[in-house]
């Protein structure tokens, strides 16, 4: 990929004069109008001339970096500057990388890097990855493949290719159950981690309020639709716009969006305090042992939570007048219910947590073997519509296998405020469904359930990058 410019700008050895020679031919090529700066759109048909492939906005992100005097291009002395600094952290990175101090990377040292950062890949993806920046076809690196590869390019470590498959949490589709997001270490030093979080957070509550009718439709059937009172999508949005207007389809939204904050923030932390108790190596973490550690995590923050989740099925499943508002509904059930009330549905909540985190994590990294087998040839980077596709079908397929025991949970959490419902516990409410409504009766409210999620990763994702540019995070 780099062929061109190694061969038009780079030695394997080169003094500081050499490379002040190099910096000033290759700045001459790129400032094309000659009136001694380069900018975006210069930066940007200069490298695509020399065949140099880059990413969306790589090209702003550069000269951004560079910009000293913020007049929107590089000078000379900025130019030098930023790729002088620029090949100090990738020579940092690639000393890194090479453990055994032998002046090439092979796959191995790839596929322990990405280990270190807690990414296990295999040794032919390992490979594949390698294959993508090595231009002499000796199937590993020296330093100069290394710079060649990344000169142009604002990432400066391996954490790159990691970021490009962190399963990240952003894609929130209205459950709260899979494994947290995975920071590395500079990014909890530099303080990334919380923009991050919050980033993901305000993505999720505008996500769940766009997607909020059909959340609601979803609850409504669980609880109140059966082979005897049959409730169609079109059906029940007009018996709800009927009972309590356009703004009725919104109840229980508040609540919904409110709970986003203490449970992302409760989850993070004792994510990373259960990574380090399972951990059998000190700052290494395998596979199983962060699905544990994010099983874990979950469960803490679905048990510090959870008063919430039963107020969200109450607002939710409201009649006009019932309640004034989330207060009010707290005061209500503590008064008539008792404390307990509050953890109606706890149970098959908490069982929820290892199916749905469990298939959403073998599904994902199933899709991401898969593609990095088939498609990995001239780059790691699998595009932003592979990453929302594999994230979304993951998402899904966790959702399906946990689904009846979400059912189950809201209907615990729903029966008390039903008028002439029987308080059965868990694994009779299960058989009675099973006897009167059959297996299917445990995926009632089904497809509004899909019918969100598409809209939901949308909306999280468009969202989340606006956020992300706003907080100033390095994409």
């Amino acid at each position: 990929m780099y062929q061109v410019a190694r061969k038009l700008f780079f030695t394997d050895c080169q003094c500081a004069d050499d490379a002040s020679k190099v910096y000033e031919d290759l700045f001459a090529k790129l400032d094309t109008n000659k009136d001694g700066k380069v900018d975006v759109s210069e930066l940007k048909a200069g490298l695509a001339a020399m065949g140099i492939k880059t990413r969306k906005g790589v090209a702003q992100k550069i000269i951004s970096s560079g910009d000293q005097d913020k007049d929107d291009g590089l000078d000379f002395n900025e130019f030098s500057k930023y790729l002088k600094e620029h090949e100090k952290k990738l020579r940092l990175t690639f000393k890194s990388l090479d453990k055994n101090n032998d002046g090439r990377v092979d796959s191995t040292e790839i596929k322990q890097s990405l280990a270190d950062l807690g990414m296990d890949i295999s040794k032919e993806d390992a490979q594949k990855i390698l294959h993508s920046i090595d231009v002499d076809g000796t199937m590993t690196l020296d330093w100069n493949e290394w710079r060649d590869h990344f000169l142009f390019n604002p990432a400066t470590n391996l954490q790159e290719i990691m970021r490009y498959w962190k399963h990240s949490t952003v894609l929130d589709i209205g459950d709260s159950l899979s494994i947290p997001d995975e920071f590395t270490e500079e990014e909890k030093t530099t303080g990334m981690w919380w923009k991050q979080l919050s980033a993901g957070a305000m993505a999720g509550a505008v996500s769940r309020t766009g997607t909020a009718p059909l959340d609601r439709m979803k609850v409504f059937m669980q609880v109140h639709s059966s082979k005897t009172n049959k409730i169609s999508l079109v059906g029940g949005f007009k018996q709800m716009v009927k009972e309590g207007g356009v703004a009725s389809l919104w109840r229980g939204n508040g609540i919904n969006v409110l709970k986003i904050a203490p449970e992302t923030a409760i989850k993070f932390m004792a994510y990373e305090q259960f990574k380090k108790l399972l951990s059998s190596e000190p700052g290494k973490v395998k596979t199983h042992e962060r699905f544990m550690a994010g099983s874990l995590a979950g469960a803490s923050a679905q048990t510090a939570i959870y008063p919430m989740e039963v107020m969200k099925t109450r607002l939710t499943l409201r009649k006009t007048g019932q309640y004034s508002g989330m207060f009010d509904c707290a005061k209500q059930i503590l008064r008539k219910e008792g404390l307990k009330a509050f953890y109606k549905g706890y149970v098959p909540n908490l069982m929820g947590i290892i199916p749905y985190a469990g298939i959403d994590l073998a599904v994902y990294e199933s899709l991401k073997n898969l593609w990095l087998s088939r498609y990995a040839k001239d780059t790691a980077n699998p595009g932003i519509l592979v990453l929302l596709g594999c994230g979304t079908l993951s998402s899904t397929c966790g959702q399906l296998t946990s689904y009846p025991l979400a059912l189950i949970r809201t209907r615990m959490q729903a029966q008390a405020s039903l008028e002439g419902s029987e308080q059965l516990p868990m694994n009779l409410m299960v058989k009675k469904i099973l006897q009167k409504e059959g297996f299917f009766g445990l995926y009632r409210g089904i497809l509004p359930n899909f019918m969100k999620v598409i809209p939901a990763v949308s909306i999280s994702y468009v969202v989340y990058e606006n956020m992300r540019d706003s907080l100033g995070i390095q994409k």
